[in-house]
C-alpha cells in the first residue's frame, strides 16, 4: 500500500520527490510504503535525506565501478552490482565502526591515501623484519582501527 501525501510549499530541495507546479504554488509530494509512521513525522524524516541518495549513486558509480557493468550479460552484471552494493555497506560499515565518527563523511579514495598508500620502509636487522612507515599518526590510527573491530568480533550477536 502505497500513499501519497500532497503539501504545499514556498521551497522544496527537489531531490527525490515529486514536485509539482500550478501557477505559483508548488505541490510537493512523498510516496510512501512506511504505514507506521505519521505524515508530518515522514515529511519531516524525508527532509532530513535531501540529497542523500544522490550522494550514494555518485559513490556506487565512481567510487566502486557501478557504472561501467563488466558484461553484455544479465547474470553477470547482476552479480557485479550484488558485490558492489556489499563492498558499499562494507565500507559504509568499517567508516562508522572501526574509522570513527571523522571518518564518516570521507570518500573511498580520501580513506585510501590516507591509510593505505602511505610510504614506508622495509627494514632486515637482526632476524627481525621492521616496516617504518613515513607518516606521523597513521600507525596510532592504525592500531586504534584494529583495535575497534577486534572489540567488535568479541561482542556477541543479536
Amino acid at each position: 500500500v502505497l500513499f501519497w501525501f500532497p503539501i504545499e510549499l514556498d521551497a522544496c530541495c527537489g531531490n527525490g520527490c515529486m514536485m509539482i507546479r500550478i501557477d505559483q504554488r508548488q505541490l510537493f509530494g512523498v510516496v510512501t510504503n512506511q504505514l507506521e509512521m505519521a505524515g508530518d513525522d515522514l515529511i519531516r524524516w524525508h527532509r532530513l535525506r535531501c540529497g542523500k541518495s544522490e550522494e550514494i549513486h555518485a559513490v556506487m558509480k565512481d567510487d566502486l565501478a557501478g557504472g561501467r557493468l563488466p558484461s553484455g550479460k544479465f547474470g553477470a552484471n547482476a552479480a557485479w552490482w550484488g558485490i558492489m552494493v556489499m563492498s558499499l555497506n562494507l565500507h559504509a560499515a568499517f567508516k562508522k565502526l572501526g574509522l570513527g565518527d571523522t571518518w564518516v563523511r570521507k570518500r573511498m579514495k580520501t580513506i585510501r591515501f590516507a591509510l593505505l598508500n602511505v610510504a614506508g620502509r622495509v627494514i632486515h636487522h637482526s632476524r627481525q623484519v621492521v616496516v617504518r612507515l613515513s607518516a606521523g599518526g597513521v600507525y596510532d590510527l592504525i592500531l586504534a582501527v584494529r583495535q575497534r573491530l577486534l572489540a567488535l568480533a568479541h561482542i556477541p550477536a543479536g
